[in-house]
Parts: structure tokens; sequence; C-alpha cells
């Protein structure tokens, strides 16, 4: 019902068209001043309430338009944000100290400091292959735990296939360098020698 400005809404009615740009008067409960607003009645709003929009179920933040969004449980077809990985979660119970409850990550960050430490002190090879045993100690986790904390960063299986090629490139490329190699394959000596000679 259009009343005109600064006169009170007739009984019963609760709302006052005002127009554009106009606040509404105190006390009148909500008014239509923008286009695109919609009554509480339509949202799901409560008369007892102050007429204020509510969403039933499962609510996020409010959307662009400030009305409050039903949200489902159900992962979308597609990806449109991030998504705590699968086995991300705790490795120890919620009761235990965080440190005990990020236990996998320690345990490999822990291994590849030390193999960091070993080859600032001249003990390269030692030092190298042990922080690709590391991420190999980090694949095989993965694989095996229910949950590895933070350890998790996609799925397991992108996790796996990440953590367990590079861990092996390193060991392998360890094992190889000069001088005095641990271990020769002839096909990459011979890849290697044709690309330096060409």
């Amino acid at each position: 019902m259009d009343v005109p400005e600064g006169a009170a809404p007739a009984a019963g009615t609760g709302r006052v068209d005002v127009p554009e740009g106009a606040a509404p008067a105190a006390g009148t409960g909500r008014a239509d001043a923008a286009e695109g607003v919609t009554p509480a009645a339509d949202t799901g709003g409560d008369p007892d309430d102050g007429g204020q929009p509510t969403a039933k179920g499962a609510v996020s933040a409010p959307g662009p338009d400030g009305e409050p969004v039903k949200v489902s449980r159900r992962f979308p077809l597609f990806t449109r944000d991030t998504a705590r990985p699968e086995g991300g979660g705790r490795a120890a119970s919620g009761d235990a100290p965080a440190p005990a409850r990020q236990w996998p990550l320690l345990c490999v960050v822990s291994l590849v400091g030390l193999g960091l430490l070993l080859t600032a002190f001249d003990v390269f090879r030692v030092g190298t292959i042990l922080i690709g045993l590391a991420l190999l100690a980090g694949a095989v986790m993965r694989w095996w735990l229910p949950g590895v904390g933070m350890l998790a960063v996609r799925s397991r299986f992108t996790d796996m296939v990440t953590y367990g090629s590079i861990g092996l490139v390193i060991v392998l490329l360890a094992l190889m360098a000069q001088p005095n190699p641990w271990l020769r394959i002839p096909f990459l000596d011979d890849a290697l020698h044709f690309t330096i000679s060409s």
C-alpha cells in the first residue's frame, strides 16, 4: 500500500513503500526501497522476528543480495572452491596435543630437515637419499593411514603419485650422482653422453 511520505502505515500492513533512495520510517518494519528486494514472507521470514529473511536447513554466508543462501552437503559436480582433501582429518584423537595430531607431516618434515642438514655438512649423497626416502614415506602414509592431517594436500591418489614420484626421482639421482655413483643405469649414461656431445 502506498502511503504519503512521513505518514504512518495503516494498521496491520507492517510496511511502507518508500521512494527509491529514501530511508524507511522508524518502526515500520521492512520497506521496499530498492529493486530486487523480496519481502520476508518469500524467503521464509517470520513476522514475529521483525520480518528478517531466514533460510531453513544448512545455511552459508549471505549471498550477493544479502539474503541467506541454502547450501547442500553434497560435493558439486564442478569444483569452484577448495574443499578439505579426503584423509585430511586428524591423525590422532582430538584431545591429543596439536603436534601429535600432525605426526605424519612432522615425520616427513623432520626427515627432510635432517637430510638438508647432512647435505650442508657435505654428506650430500646420504642427505639427498634421506630427503627422497622421506617423500616416499609420505606417499606410503598417505596410502595406508585413513587420516594424515596437513600431509593431505589433494586427493589421495594425487598425493601418492606426487610424493612417490618426486621421492623416487630424488633417490635415483642421489644414487647416480658423480663421483663414484652407487647405481649405474646404462641407458641414462648413454642419454647423458648423447645430450652433451650433440
